[in-house]
């Protein structure tokens, strides 16, 4: 049996990954937030309290548990944030993947790290795996400098870079695809970005592509997205007539118009080939994963099915 233990599960990611290891019963599994209570029923699921910033509790909490894999969902993630909060973003993003790295030296464990599209410019995607990386704003560095931080330590990891993430769980912040239902349910216009391309992922071939990583004892870089490049402005058309909202409030922009305090790659994307031969995985394109998760909040997902 392996142990597993999650860093950031009551988060988006976090939460779809408990359920699918939850799911099986080749896991042990520990689920950790910086939150003081899971989201999860304690009696189905091992939860601790961790902050991965400070360097005792991750040493104390994985000496104890001895996880032969750490998966790390922890992340400050608002873009725009890190730009005027670069101390806090280096000290999640970088300092907390530095104390999983120790901690793992002494324990003999390997590392899950997510990543993103924004270690590139966006000026020539879409990206594979070999691709050089070339931040354009902090967020991007300082998601670089934790993969740096893999890459120079001597403990077996993958890598996995995702993008435009979406879904739905509890509690969780609101993502592109939430955020944008709940500008339709109150008839507010969005100005969304026409020239920001990528590939827009549902949590939950993110998660199943991370279980897979596990599974097959995989190490290296793997890009895992939605099948379907596509600007933010065409997600935003495909999700109101997805949902059957009006498109009339959608209205496109360029970028350079929003003012956003940091730059985004515009010309992003993923190739996904060697997800797509090494771990088996075949994701969504925008219509179904829309179609999924519409599919997830009408029958109210909320409550996950936990075999043990």
């Amino acid at each position: 049996m392996k142990r597993v233990l999650i860093t950031g599960a009551n988060g988006l990611l976090g939460q779809k990954l408990a359920e699918l290891f939850g799911r099986e019963l080749a896991y042990e599994l520990l689920l950790t937030s910086k939150h003081p209570d899971s989201l999860f029923d304690h009696e189905q699921l091992d939860y601790a309290a961790l902050d991965i910033t400070v360097k005792r509790a991750v040493t104390d909490l994985l000496l104890s548990f001895r996880p032969d894999w750490i998966i790390n969902t922890a992340a400050y993630t608002e873009v725009d944030s890190c730009e005027t909060n670069r101390e806090l973003s280096w000290r999640v993003n970088v300092t907390g993947i530095e104390h999983l790295i120790d901690a793992a030296k002494k324990i003999g464990a390997k590392i899950v790290q997510l990543s993103s599209d924004h270690v590139f410019d966006g000026k020539n995607g879409p990206y594979d795996e070999n691709a050089r990386p070339n931040p354009l704003n902090y967020y991007g560095k300082t998601k670089l400098a934790s993969e740096n931080a893999l890459h120079v330590s001597e403990v077996p990891n993958v890598i996995v870079r995702s993008m435009v993430l979406y879904g739905t769980g509890r509690q969780v912040k609101r993502n592109f695809a939430l955020w944008l239902m709940d500008r339709f349910r109150e008839k507010r216009p969005v100005t969304i970005a026409d020239d920001q391309v990528g590939n827009p992922t549902l949590v939950d071939d993110l998660a199943y592509g991370i279980v897979k990583v596990v599974e097959r004892d995989k190490e290296g870089v793997y890009h895992i997205s939605g099948s379907e490049l596509i600007s933010r402005y065409d997600f935003a058309l495909k999700l109101a007539r997805v949902f059957g909202e009006d498109v009339s409030l959608i209205r496109a922009v360029k970028t350079e118009r929003l003012m956003q305090a940091a730059q985004r790659p515009l010309k992003s994307g993923f190739i996904t080939l060697k997800a797509e031969s090494e771990l088996g995985l075949k994701t969504m394109n925008a219509e179904k994963g829309l179609q999924t998760l519409k599919s997830q909040l009408n029958h109210g997902e909320r409550k996950y099915a936990i075999h043990r």
